[in-house]
């Protein structure tokens, strides 16, 4: 009959904690252990409450309550949701305190398991039941963080996690048994500090690129208000002895040949039809991702959503306000491909195309746009009606032209802005290499002399 946890002797208890050689995931510097995160760390688990309880402003009585949507990189304090304090129900432990790792333990699969550090309480809050707060025992919480947001970024949770319905779920007594490499306090404090600083001048990169690509897309946005407007082509209106009364005003409707909504059909991986457009496809350049695509049934008869060079498609629904409205030129490749019932189709007729999905992309569009989307259960929509009201000024045929001339040369270093993008995905990818070289004992810092933190681990032990 198996001892009750009680009555196991130190030993016994120890070598539940440690992870025997044989089972190490990969071998790590002589004087780590690896260890079962429950023996170097306690969970908690948020408060809950009803859908009524919460208040979107501060009270009398109430507390701020972290939930999965503060959980970023750092943790988010600007959008907090209220409380009454009778909720925590006096359980000390239901408070955030420093050095807390929480957990986004309930979310989208790609969200579960996120995490964020809390380095300083200014006033008291709590936590809600979709987040966990995890507490570090005779280690440093911080290098408890970073390997966790390895785990995460590694996608590790991900394939951990069970699903109910459209939520990931990762349980406590699954993280209780995760294995975890555990190096000696003081190489716990030195990795921490070289993590720390790698990734401060990682950071200090990001943020320079990151202001010239927002300096890239504010000179785009204003040529583009020019372009649209007759400043760009001045001079060659003037070189062709035309003037801004040759811009006619039309609605959208006018220019194109109608609106088609795309097919319902069911779409997979797996099947062998034809290729289906989704919103995922539609990128902000106006072009359309061809990579990642999903296919009709082989029977599938989709004659009327075959697409042609030229086309021009619509985002028309979307959670996100920002997407709806979002347009995509066909080029040659596409042809023939079918596109999902989220977007909308244009045929233009008596405007270029390209000069089309350049000006559907623009504010003077876009602003429109946004005035005309409804949103309903949190998604935005814009329906035909609305797309066809939309007002602008069209210049003659051979002046569009014109205009898609000088927008190709002044773009021509918008791949200078992917460029940029690209250094940043390097940037991320960088830091997931520097935290999986920092749990394997490869960033130098290992002292071979130390201890290992076995001794440690039995005081934890002993203390309980």
């Amino acid at each position: 009959m198996a001892k009750k946890k009680q009555e196991l002797t130190v030993e016994e208890k120890l070598a539940e904690a440690l992870v025997r050689e044989e089972d190490w995931p990969y071998v790590v510097p002589g004087n780590w252990v690896w260890v079962r995160l429950g023996s170097v760390a306690e969970f908690e688990r948020g408060i809950t409450f009803p859908a009524s309880a919460k208040n979107s402003m501060p009270g009398a009585d109430l507390l701020p309550c972290i939930r999965t949507a503060n959980i970023q990189e750092s943790l988010e304090l600007e959008d907090l949701l209220y409380v009454n304090r009778s909720y925590v129900r006096g359980n000390s432990n239901k408070y955030v305190l420093q050095n807390d790792i929480i957990m986004s333990t309930a979310n989208s699969r790609e969200l579960v398991g996120k995490v964020s550090f809390v380095s300083e309480v200014l006033e008291e809050m709590t936590f809600g039941g979709f987040v966990l707060t995890i507490r570090a025992k005779h280690m440093l919480s911080r290098f408890l963080y970073f390997y966790l947001r390895f785990q995460f970024i590694s996608g590790k949770f991900l394939s951990e996690s069970t699903q109910t319905t459209n939520i990931a779920n990762i349980k406590v007594g699954t993280l209780n048994e995760y294995t975890f490499p555990l190096p000696p306090l003081a190489e716990q404090q030195r990795i921490v500090d070289r993590i720390e600083s790698l990734f401060d001048k990682l950071d200090q990169a990001k943020d320079l690129i990151q202001a010239a690509l927002d300096s890239f897309e504010i000179r785009k946005a204003a040529i583009l208000h020019q372009a649209f407007t007759g400043q760009l082509t001045k001079k060659w209106r003037e070189a062709h002895g035309v003037g801004m009364e040759s811009w006619e005003d039309v609605n959208l409707g006018d220019v194109v040949n109608g609106f088609k909504y795309g097919t319902s059909e069911k779409s997979d991986y797996t099947y062998k039809g034809i290729p289906v457009l989704r919103i995922p496809n539609i990128l902000n350049d106006g072009l359309i991702d061809s990579t990642d695509l999903k296919y009709l049934a082989e029977n599938s008869q989709i004659d009327k959503y075959s697409l042609q060079e030229g086309d021009v498609l619509i985002i028309r629904s979307n959670g996100s306000r920002d997407l709806v409205g979002k347009s995509a030129m066909v080029y040659e490749s596409e042809i023939g491909y079918a596109y999902a019932s989220y977007l909308i189709r244009m045929r233009p007729t008596k405007i270029i195309p390209r000069y089309l999905v350049t000006l559907m992309n623009s504010s003077i569009i876009r602003d429109q746009m946004f005035k005309k989307a409804k949103s309903s259960a949190g998604i935005n929509n814009i329906n035909t009606k609305e797309l066809a009201s939309l007002k602008f000024k069209l210049p003659s045929r051979t002046e569009q032209q014109e205009i898609v001339r000088i927008l190709d040369d002044l773009f021509a270093k918008e791949q200078n802005a992917k460029d940029l993008c690209d250094l940043i995905d390097q940037i991320e990818a960088m830091k997931k290499t520097i935290l999986g070289q920092a749990f394997r004992g490869e960033l130098g810092t290992n002292v071979v002399w130390e201890a290992s933190e076995v001794e440690l681990l039995k005081e934890s032990i002993l203390s309980k």
